[in-house]
């Protein structure tokens, strides 16, 4: 694609960055195949190459963009399927998180907007905060069907997300055997606070696995909430503050989360922080990509369970981690079951379901009706987000793989799956 960006702006290394990835584009359309928002809306602006024009205009002009510009823009859901599809590499997450930062710094909001705004990553990157804000959701539930009919579909999305049950926490267990290394098991934000066991489920696995699994003090959110919002300073401050804990934690064998979206967002910890960050990119593993390098420990039950794996777009599309989870599943004794559409988005992304409920409830549906029509008895999926996502939708438990893979080798049943039909959602 032709470009036509003034000498002063390339000066600046993050437009020369767009420049060089809008140029890498030649319009050949691949990519509306396998965007959610293209093939629900069919608005070439609602497609990744339509988006690219957009977004080349916007910052060659280096002005405030439209508000037609800003929609289209917004409803992306920066689920990278166009990165996976491009025949062309182009690097589409450099571009919308460039265009969503000259969108926060340019573009005035409504005020609802901006408090939501304001409000989300005030909260949900503060596990104590979203733990209160938790309760009294639990409390609010009932309410959303009112939000509705009010024309406030944000607050009713946010209250559709909250799980209706507070699980119990667990503390992190010593490991097993000699011991094959020492790894910082991300604390996260979100998670935490919604479904602790599957951090715990971890903890137990590498400790199975030989590996002493640590807390690292200071260490806080990853800073993806902050990036989808266009916050980049914030989040490029998030990501400075953890890699000084990790330096500052001893030698560490790697940087294991359990949350694929911040996996995505810690190994782009080097294009955010240049060397600094470099390092700890190179150290961070989704739990399952870890899982798979080191090996999984020996299996000690075969439930024969049947699993409909969904496969997160973080880690599918964002860190090209396709095989490894399904693979381990079908080893530790589960019948493994693909949906159609396995490319597609089930419209988390982030705080996309909050910010965007109704194309997000639409692909949520769609996800739910793609996994039901397996016939598996569980639903397994790598992100917090997901889960939260798609468990509303479903008669069937929703729940990570870490949590299947460390029952099959020793650990405790999932509590989800002792939960009577009535508790499930």
């Amino acid at each position: 694609m032709k470009t036509n960006f003034a000498p002063e702006l390339l000066a600046d290394p993050e437009f020369a960055a767009s420049q060089a990835q809008i140029r890498k584009c030649v319009h050949c359309g691949f990519c509306t195949a396998t965007c959610p928002t293209y093939v629900l809306l069919g608005d070439e602006r609602d497609s990744p190459r339509g988006r690219i024009e957009l977004m080349r205009t916007m910052l060659e002009k280096n002005e405030t963009p439209s508000k037609a510009v800003v929609t289209h823009i917004d409803r992306c859901l920066s689920c990278l399927s166009c990165v996976t599809t491009c025949p062309s590499g182009v690097d589409y997450a450099q571009l919308i998180d460039h265009a969503r930062k000259h969108i926060e710094d340019r573009y005035s909001r409504p005020w609802p907007e901006r408090l939501l705004r304001a409000l989300i990553p005030a909260v949900l990157t503060r596990p104590k905060r979203l733990r209160a804000a938790l309760g009294l959701g639990r409390l609010a539930r009932p309410l959303a069907p009112v939000f509705e009919r009010l024309r406030m579909p944000q607050l009713a999305a946010l209250l559709q997300l909250v799980p209706e049950r507070q699980q119990r926490t667990a503390t992190l267990e010593a490991p097993v055997g000699e011991v094959r290394g020492r790894v910082a098991l991300l604390q996260g934000c979100v998670e935490p606070a919604m479904a602790p066991s599957i951090r715990a489920a971890a903890a137990r696995l590498l400790g199975r696995m030989g590996y002493e699994v640590v807390d690292v003090k200071g260490e806080g959110c990853c800073g993806a909430l902050s990036e989808h919002l266009g916050r980049g300073a914030e989040a490029e401050a998030m990501a400075a503050r953890n890699v000084r804990a990790w330096r500052a934690s001893g030698p560490l064998t790697a940087i294991v989360t359990t949350a694929a979206g911040c996996g995505t967002t810690l190994k782009a910890y080097g294009k955010q922080l240049g060397t600094e960050g470099e390092e700890a990119a190179g150290l961070a593993r989704d739990i399952l990509e870890f899982v798979a390098e080191a090996g999984l420990p020996p299996v000690v039950r075969e439930p024969k369970m049947t699993v409909a794996y969904h496969a997160p777009c973080s880690l599918q599309h964002g860190q090209r981690i396709k095989a490894a989870p399904a693979a381990l599943l079908v080893q530790a004794g589960f019948d493994v079951r693909e949906p159609v559409e396995p490319h597609l988005c089930c419209g988390s992304a982030g705080v996309y379901n909050v910010l965007q409920p109704e194309l997000a409830g639409q692909l949520r549906d769609r996800k739910a009706a793609n996994l039901a029509r397996t016939g598996a008895r569980v639903v397994a999926a790598g992100n917090i987000g997901c889960i939260a996502q798609i468990a509303p939708a479903m008669v069937v438990p929703v729940i990570h793989p870490v949590e299947l893979l460390d029952w099959a080798t020793g650990g405790p049943e999932p509590e989800a799956l002792g939960a009577p039909p009535k508790d499930r959602r």
